[in-house]
């Protein structure tokens, strides 16, 4: 996401930090170059126009051109400002003083209403919650068999009474039956149509009145660039919407609809779409955001995509293995089914400052083929052997490529591999000793 606009601005700060000293006419050049990207990515020219007159203003202060590095501090304020055009902080769903809280899922046909709402349903219920799904979309052909399918496969209720009743008797019964089943979160996934028009619209309205939601999200495609602007606006004008809701997010390489949304209907992106899986949906940090599309990484994204994939118990038994110098190839195959669990590698590698624009990241993943082959490798050894990898000699690696079906190179790959994460994981332990004791790791001196 957002790579051709992350990769030009990038690259426009990389011939600032070279120049030192900045004068006028350098921010000028910049500035008109961040312009050029930005329109490129499909923001909106308003949009755009307002942002570069708000970042000059700044940057053409004198303590910003006399300072050491000036280099640093227009990227800094470009930070701060792309932060306070997607909204400055975290917008968090509006939770009803009495339970249970209505959410109403809106939107166009094709946006991902649907699944947008099983994915919403299975994030409220790892924050502790007790959502029931609402099959409000009567018109649409297998949405109701399409949201019971989900619901199936999460464990989460789904209140549902056929085709035949409206939309609006539909949700009222499905919100009387969250309050008599102990249900803190209702969730209504809504018809949408191929264009905005006055049934769609009068239907909605008819829903709210009736059920009185704490919160509309709006569901929009973030591949549609302005498209999803224009229908973002429409719909706020029409129906009123709390928030949106942004999906494919991560194959929208220009980032127009992510960057104009906020800034044209003054309604906050709450949560973003970021892939198939059912986990796939995540909390909008404007911040966290700004600061990827910097090159700046994603740390705290990282860190809680670690915590969600790992199990706890298995990472405090791991870390004693690498500190008594015992982690072997069965621990190896475990660590990278967890890590194929947090997403593709080039994902996960970009939230860590300075990797985003390394080109050779890009399409870099571990899935789950690799992970077979992997595992046909390791089990074809003896359990003396994947616990103690340094006995693998030339004949050892024959038997083991064989009794694969792989070849002795893949197997000599493997092998390097575990070697290289092997001395990682022991680098990261020293490090983690030497902070806790107050110093600095040898890298920093």
């Amino acid at each position: 996401m957002f790579a051709n606009l992350s990769e030009k601005l990038q690259e426009v700060f990389g011939k600032l930090k070279k120049k030192g000293k900045l004068n006028e006419q350098d921010l000028e050049e910049a500035l008109r170059e961040v312009r050029l990207a930005l329109l490129e990515a499909d923001v909106s020219f308003k949009v755009v126009k307002d942002f570069i007159k708000k970042v000059k203003e700044q940057a053409l202060g004198q303590e910003i051109l006399e300072s050491l590095t000036p280099a640093q501090q227009v990227i800094k304020i470009v930070n701060e400002a792309l932060t306070d055009l997607m909204g400055g902080t975290e917008s968090k769903i509006a939770i009803a003083s009495k339970p249970p809280t209505i959410i109403m899922l809106v939107g166009l046909q094709g946006a991902g209403k649907t699944t947008t709402s099983g994915k919403l349903a299975y994030l409220l219920q790892k924050q502790g919650k007790r959502p029931l799904l609402i099959a409000g979309d009567v018109y649409r052909p297998a949405a109701i068999k399409q949201l019971q399918v989900l619901g199936e496969k999460l464990e989460i209720p789904v209140f549902s009474m056929g085709d035949k009743l409206s939309p609006v008797d539909i949700a009222k019964a499905g919100v009387e039956h969250a309050l008599s089943h102990n249900r803190d979160i209702v969730l209504i996934d809504t018809a949408g149509r191929l264009h905005i028009n006055e049934e769609l619209m009068d239907e909605l309205k008819n829903i709210k009145n009736e059920v009185r939601p704490q919160e509309i999200l709006l569901v929009v495609d973030a591949m549609t660039g302005q498209d999803a602007v224009n229908v973002a606006e429409s719909f706020d004008q029409a129906l009123g919407i709390d928030g949106l809701i942004l999906t494919k997010l991560d194959g929208d390489a220009r980032g127009g609809a992510a960057l104009s949304i906020k800034a044209v209907t003054g309604k906050p992106i709450k949560f973003v779409g970021l892939g198939e899986k059912l986990e796939a949906l995540e909390p909008f940090h404007p911040d966290r955001m700004a600061s990827r599309i910097l090159g700046m990484g994603d740390v705290l994204s990282l860190i809680e995509k670690a915590q969600a994939s790992f199990d706890e118990d298995k990472a405090k038994k791991l870390q004693e293995k690498i500190r008594n110098d015992g982690f072997n190839l069965e621990d190896f195959l475990d660590q990278m089914r967890q890590m194929n669990k947090m997403g593709p590698l080039d994902e996960i590698l970009a939230m860590l400052p300075g990797m985003g624009n390394l080109k050779q990241l890009k399409g870099m993943k571990v899935d789950e083929k690799q992970i077979k082959r992997l595992e046909a490798i390791i089990c074809s050894m003896t359990l003396k052997e994947r616990r103690n990898p340094e006995i693998i000699d030339g004949s050892r690696r024959k038997r083991i490529a064989k009794g694969s079906g792989t070849n002795v190179q893949e197997v000599n790959r493997l092998l390097k591999q575990f070697d290289q994460s092997k001395k990682m994981m022991k680098q990261l332990t020293r490090m983690e000793k030497t902070v806790k004791k107050g110093g600095f790791p040898s890298f920093f001196k």
